[in-house]
């Protein structure tokens, strides 16, 4: 009668345990909960590296998007006829960093009272734009931007702030081009 009990009682451990390793392994792979954000800020290099450095941030691309030419390269964006910008698409964890640190963020490096210029790079491919990928990213946007503009830059911001359009992912070479290249910013 023991060894019975023994039994059952190892075939329900053994139970447990596998339905344990089971949800472990399914809640293992559900998928990240993360979002998108899209900024505009000149050189892309330098804003793709000081987003990657915000805790929170799980990843980081330069590439295109505001215009209308498919499948850009660098050298169309260049021409200034594409209405293409240098973008930098984040991906982060909200649960880590708020949408509004990354304004913070955005807005803290660099000039958003400059129209199509940072520093020595001037055309439309480096203005001040942020687009948002939803309403609630819009709110925060506006209401940022606005804050600054009244309280620090009384009415000089240019930053525009749009839907954001499809992304494209810049060449190979330009991905992480600081790090690459051992440079710590862009106007070495």
């Amino acid at each position: 009668m023991a060894n019975k009990v023994l039994q059952k009682l190892a075939v329900l451990a053994s139970l447990a345990f596998l339905a344990a390793s089971a949800a472990a392994y399914v809640h293992s792979r559900e998928p990240k909960m993360t979002e998108k954000a899209m900024f505009a800020a000149g050189c892309f290099w330098g804003v793709e590296d000081t987003f990657r450095a915000v805790p929170g941030v799980v990843n980081a691309l330069v590439g295109y998007s505001g215009g209308t030419k498919e499948n850009p390269t660098y050298e169309d964006v260049c021409r200034h006829n594409t209405g293409h910008a240098e973008v930098v698409e984040v991906e982060f964890d909200p649960s880590k960093v708020s949408y509004e640190k990354l304004l913070e963020v955005f807005f803290a490096n660099h000039n958003a009272t400059t129209l199509n210029r940072q520093g020595p790079d001037v055309g439309d491919q480096y203005r001040s734009h942020i687009f948002y990928y939803n309403e609630t990213q819009k709110k925060e946007a506006e209401a940022y931007r606005d804050k600054l503009n009244k309280e620090v830059f009384k009415g000089k911001i240019v930053t525009l702030i749009d839907p954001a359009k499809k992304f494209w992912k810049a060449e190979e070479y330009h991905q992480q081009y600081l790090k690459k290249h051992g440079l710590g910013n862009c106007h070495i």
